[in-house]
């Protein structure tokens, strides 16, 4: 061992001399214990909610959506969708129409988004089959007229499987308004109902077969756009740059990723919100440290002079304090993580923070860990304890022996 070390670990677990400084140096270790594990199970708890949000809107969007900045026609997309079906990864492609209508039952009127994608293809670029809990989605060409509402919106409307609804287009709407036309209104019979955990969608969307969506919109033999699933979530980007090349800036070009943008931004800045605000605990610690280390240097002055008219140097002895800061940084980082692991494994197995399942669609509250998250908190945990011990370490340096041996 060399004599750098010996002396850091007697300075900083002496029981001897410097009691009060020991104490301190034990607040700053248990401040960065707790400091990495509040890190490490605030993260985890951010990770889980992530995940869920993640599955939830995956699992029902397309991975990619092309969408075209005008309508296309018949003869415009055929190819494409030729093209795009026969790519690699591509699991299932279909064109769709979609925009905004006001659905009518009763004395009830709702403003929801309207889909409609090919029926054959609905299970293969959607979730929406596996959130169906009632009826079909079985809207073959015979049944035009079949549509499949979100349960808050069934609710909100009152209707049932069987039920028929009245939709209005606002297409034609400003000739309508002037009468030079009567507004396009089809009537629709709900034939399922899906829940797919998410109320925007469960609220504001309602899926139909593509021709009656063409002629809701009053789009014959047009769509908006393709919607895009993968064999594999992560080909989404790399495909969307192949799409680009060939079909240059004609198409908007949205992964899962992009179509929730907004909703990921938020998260992701609340997750580095909440990483900063929890360093702070760190950095408190790392102040204590630098106490601690300072008045350790004051009251060693005497064994400094003598250690540096024996011959060792400068850089031995800021060497001999920044192993001392680096050892309760290393000691916090390993204590915090241990118990940080273990909070979100109990969490884990058995439920320790419960949810109301009325109220919530899970049981209690999801913790997931990343490995990266461990690296990046131990990293910033040794770093602030480290940075801390330069200033006594500089000073400890800058003794000179002759004064600090006199005046011992």
């Amino acid at each position: 061992m060399r004599y750098e070390r010996l002396i850091a670990r007697r300075y900083l677990l002496s029981k001897k001399d410097l009691k009060f400084v020991s104490i301190i140096s034990a607040i700053s270790i248990a401040g960065v214990t707790i400091g990495v594990a509040a890190l490490i199970v605030v993260l985890s708890v951010f990770n889980g909610f992530g995940s869920l949000v993640s599955s939830i809107l995956i699992n029902f969007d397309p991975h990619l959506r092309i969408e075209s900045t005008v309508p296309l026609d018949s003869i415009g997309y055929s190819p494409m969708l030729e093209y795009i079906s026969h790519q690699p990864h591509v699991k299932a492609c279909s064109p769709f129409v979609g925009g905004k209508a006001l659905i009518v039952s009763r004395n009830v009127n709702r403003v929801v988004n309207i889909r409609g994608l090919e029926t054959s293809k609905i299970p293969f670029v959607s979730g929406l089959s596996e959130k169906l809990i009632l009826g079909s989605v079985d809207l073959n060409e015979k049944q035009k007229n079949g549509i499949v509402l979100g349960l808050v919106l069934a609710d909100r409307l009152g209707v049932v499987i069987g039920d028929t609804i009245s939709i209005i287009s606002p297409s034609g709407a400003e000739l309508a308004a002037m009468q030079f036309a009567l507004p396009i209104i089809r009537r629709f019979q709900v034939v399922g109902i899906y829940e797919s955990n998410n109320k925007d969608y469960d609220g504001f969307y309602a899926f139909t077969n593509l021709t009656s969506a063409q002629s809701l919109f009053g789009r014959t033999n047009r769509i908006d756009g393709i919607d895009i699933r993968f064999g594999h979530i992560d080909n989404a980007e790399h495909m969307r740059n192949e799409f680009k090349k060939k079909y240059g800036n004609t198409f908007r070009y949205l992964t899962w990723y992009d179509l929730h943008r907004e909703l990921f931004t938020v998260m992701q800045i609340e997750r580095w919100c909440a990483y900063i605000v929890l360093c702070l605990i760190i950095a408190v610690a790392s102040f204590n440290l630098l106490g601690s280390l300072t008045m350790t240097v004051i009251e060693k002055r005497r064994d400094i002079g003598i250690l540096k008219s024996m011959g060792a140097s400068n850089k031995s002895l800021k060497k001999i304090f920044g192993l001392q800061g680096l050892f309760v940084g290393i000691v916090g980082t390993i204590a915090g993580s241990v118990i940080g692991l273990l909070i979100v494994y109990l969490q884990e197995r058995y439920h320790l923070i419960a949810l109301d399942t009325t109220v919530y669609i899970i049981p209690a509250m999801p913790v997931e860990v990343h490995f990266m998250d461990i690296v990046v908190i131990a990293a910033a945990a040794i770093g602030l304890c480290s940075l801390a011990s330069r200033f006594p370490a500089k000073r400890a340096a800058n003794l000179d022996p002759v004064k600090a041996i006199r005046w011992e």
